[in-house]
C-alpha cells in the first residue's frame, strides 16, 4: 500500500493554479458548508464567481474560508489534494481580480476571493506526476 507524500509549498501553488474545480468550504448559522465551484487563481488568490444571494457570498466576507482541490485516480490508487486556509472577501465588482467562466447560469456577479495565507498539500502514489495527471490545466497570470 503506499504512503501519503506531503506536497511542497511550491507544489501546492503549481496544482492550485493548473485547476478549474474545486470546493470552498464557508462557516454558515447551520453549520459548515461545502460548495463546488469552478475557480481562477491570481497571485496568491483564489476567485470565485456566484451570485450574490448565495450563502457563500453571504457569509464568505471577512470570514475563515477553506478551498481544496484535488484529483484522484481510483484505478492506480493514486492521487493529490491542496487546501488553501485564508480570509475571504466579496466584491460586487465582477471581474474585479480574475477572470472566471462560471458553469451554472443565473446571476454570478458577485466575486469571492479567499486569499491564502497557507496552502498544504499531500499526494499518495509516488511514480507519477501529479501536473500531467489534472483533467483541466489553467493559469491565470
Amino acid at each position: 500500500m503506499p504512503s501519503l507524500i506531503a506536497l511542497t509549498v511550491d507544489e501546492c501553488e503549481r496544482l492550485l493554479r493548473r485547476g478549474t474545480f474545486g470546493r470552498m468550504v464557508v462557516s454558515t448559522p447551520d453549520g459548515n458548508e461545502i460548495v463546488p465551484v469552478n475557480y481562477a487563481v491570481h497571485d496568491d488568490t483564489v476567485v470565485v464567481h456566484t451570485s450574490a444571494d448565495s450563502r457563500l457570498a453571504r457569509y464568505a466576507d471577512g470570514a475563515d474560508l477553506v478551498f481544496e482541490v484535488d484529483l484522484v485516480d481510483e484505478e492506480r490508487w493514486q492521487g493529490w489534494s491542496v487546501i488553501a486556509r485564508g480570509r475571504g472577501r466579496v466584491s460586487s465588482d465582477y471581474r474585479a481580480v480574475a477572470p472566471v467562466r462560471p458553469w451554472a447560469a443565473g446571476d454570478r456577479t458577485c466575486e469571492v476571493q479567499l486569499s491564502w495565507d497557507e496552502v498544504t498539500g499531500r499526494k499518495i502514489g509516488a511514480a507519477w506526476d501529479a501536473e500531467d495527471a489534472m483533467y483541466s490545466r489553467r493559469t491565470v497570470r
